[in-house]
């Protein structure tokens, strides 16, 4: 499938990165391949790119997508681009296989793709009549439908709050376990009608659709999503050689926050960015969706 995902930010992740010619680089969100494709033509032929991502199907498209541009206008120059299906925090196993000791850049998007969006039958969209799953790596773990079925009302209402932090959580919660006493909840779009009779909308905020911070909290507890950021800030730095970069995209406050905390906080690294970078005005009329990226870099410097 052809990939409808674009890349945010990918000029500023570029110079935020110092990509060198020639240099190593670690991609641990490849999605769509549009920020690993760049990566891969300023390092040239003589650098290498590690991509890796959970779904598989981004992987399957990745692989189509850099044959064709390795190919493109009849140059059939070889990007240096090596994929693995992998969580981003199993990095080290990566590494390990390719034999890679340290590099010189590592580059985290923590965003939903438009492709896992545009597949309805996975249900990331709120409107679409597939399951409920959520989960990147389908071989892994409980669907969310599965999950929202057996949880207590206190345990959904907590993890709506925490990760999505939605002031109706308790309310949600409840409708979700009254709707389940009728029939099973199995649908996205099920999920995303009760989200939307428990949420007073006025019209002239209709921005945000009201179910977006309950699916998203979900979606971080089924792909264990924080943990993963987490346990890889503890590790990558360690492997950066001397002046390498890290730089992390991400699109929740969450998120961010334990990307700054770490930046700060490491002794080994020394934040490049004081504030996140945002999209441009520009950006924004291509893109929408780039509307709450926030990109922090940090530089190693032992």
């Amino acid at each position: 499938m052809e990939s409808i995902h674009i890349p945010v930010l990918i000029d500023e992740v570029l110079e935020g990165l110092c990509v060198k010619e020639g240099g190593l680089y670690f991609d641990g969100t490849l999605g769509g391949a549009g920020h690993t494709i760049a990566l891969s033509r300023k390092v040239g032929p003589t650098g290498l790119i590690i991509a890796t991502d959970r779904d598989l199907k981004a992987i399957d498209a990745a692989e189509e997508r850099i044959k064709r541009e390795s190919n493109f206008e009849n140059q059939s120059i070889k990007l240096p681009i090596r994929l693995a299906q992998a969580n981003y925090r199993d990095f080290e196993a990566v590494f390990e296989l390719l034999k890679i000791d340290s590099v010189d850049g590592f580059l985290l998007d923590l965003g939903l793709s438009s492709d896992q969006i545009a597949d309805r039958n996975r249900g990331f969209s709120f409107d679409s009549d597939g399951e409920l799953d959520l989960r990147f790596d389908v071989s892994e773990g409980l669907p969310a439908y599965e999950l929202l079925n057996k949880w207590n009302v206190d345990k959904i209402a907590d993890i709506i709050y925490q990760y999505g932090e939605e002031r109706y959580s308790r309310r949600i919660a409840r409708a979700i376990v009254e709707y389940r006493t009728r029939q099973p909840i199995r649908i996205a779009k099920e999920l995303a009608d009760i989200c939307r009779r428990c949420i007073p909308t006025p019209p002239w905020n209709q921005r945000i659709d009201p179910a977006t911070r309950t699916f998203q909290a979900l979606r971080i507890a089924v792909n264990d999503e924080l943990n993963a950021l987490e346990s890889f800030l503890k590790k990558a730095p360690q492997y950066l050689k001397p002046n390498g970069r890290i730089a992390i995209i991400s699109f929740h406050s969450l998120e961010d926050r334990i990307v700054k905390n770490t930046f700060r906080e490491n002794s080994i690294l020394e934040a490049i960015t004081k504030k996140p970078i945002e999209a441009t005005d520009l950006e924004l009329s291509r893109n929408p969706r780039a509307r709450s990226a926030k990109l922090r870099i940090a530089q190693r410097i032992q």
